[in-house]
């Protein structure tokens, strides 16, 4: 077996043991269906639906469902979350309408964008190696368990409260989170698609404010999650906390902001206006007032 391979094999057994540990972690205390805790299902689930859209996407070497299956994923499993959660109340409900929200507006987002491009550079070298294309599923479905434990764990604990502080709370950040994304998305698109900004990066709208606006709407909306999740927690149920934390350092560790500003740096790196722009604007907490160098160079 090859090093890649190795690796790659490696991968999908830490991925699947970390997931197996997070479900029974989560599952203790929650409802159960013929014995069988419902967070752990849906945590088996998460995956099960990787693998299954992963078989016909390895033969046809495409990456063309990867980002819809996530989110398809997400909306699924939480449906059958609150189904198979006995008597859910509206902070279930809540939640649950929460993730699946989120999750409809990413995936028809990242599925008009694969659309247009026709393709995906990260999954070149990636989807010809069946053990490696493998992995990337595998890791998705990580993603999505431990992204949604908060909620899934909340909906399944059985534990039925009535709003509070946390929920009213929650849902306020979730809500800012979510506009503070979506705005941000939108206002990339429309500059991608002007071909007067072919080639040049965007520094205008929210992206004035920050170089990564979008990721840390992202990161409101699932702190948001954890906030209306948490007061029903006991016990390891508290693994769900993981949520907000594992969001937070993909987005600023892992995927997604080191790998967008590498890309940044290689492309327009040593240009005058993008070093001034990179200078005097946050990397992720978007600033309150800008700078008057910021404003003037974004008119």
């Amino acid at each position: 077996m090859s090093p890649q391979n190795r690796s790659a094999l490696l991968t999908v057994v830490v991925g699947l043991v970390i997931g197996a540990l997070v479900a029974l972690a989560g599952s203790q205390g929650g409802a159960t269906v013929g014995g069988v805790p419902v967070f752990a299902i849906a945590v088996a689930a998460a995956f099960a639906v990787q693998v299954l859209v992963y078989i016909p996407s390895a033969i046809a070497r495409t990456e063309r469902f990867f980002d819809a299956t996530g989110s398809a994923t997400f909306i699924l499993v939480t449906v059958g979350v609150v189904l198979l959660s006995p008597s859910p109340d509206a902070r279930s409900l809540a939640l649950a309408a929460m993730v699946i929200v989120w999750a409809v507006r990413l995936g028809s987002f990242l599925f008009i964008r694969i659309h247009r491009s026709g393709s995906d550079d990260r999954f070149d070298a990636i989807k010809v190696n069946p053990l490696s294309f493998l992995r990337v599923w595998i890791m998705q479905g990580l993603w999505v368990s431990i992204t949604a434990a908060a909620a899934w764990i909340a909906i399944a604990s059985g534990d039925q409260r009535g709003f509070d502080v946390f929920a009213v709370v929650g849902i306020v950040v979730w809500v800012v989170g979510m506009l503070i994304e979506v705005v941000a998305d939108a206002q990339k698109t429309a500059f991608k698609a002007d071909p007067a900004n072919k080639g040049r990066f965007i520094r205008t709208g929210l992206w004035s404010r920050s170089r990564h606006p979008n990721y840390f709407g992202e990161i409101l909306a699932w702190i948001g999650v954890a906030l209306v999740a948490a007061p029903v927690f006991e016990g390891w149920q508290w693994i769900g906390l993981l949520s907000p934390v594992f969001v937070i350092l993909l987005l600023t560790r892992v995927s997604g902001v080191p790998l967008l500003e590498r890309k940044a740096d290689e492309r327009w790196g040593g240009d005058a206006d993008y070093e001034a722009y990179k200078t005097a604007t946050p990397v992720l907490v978007p600033m309150i007032v800008r700078p008057k160098a910021v404003k003037a160079a974004a008119r």
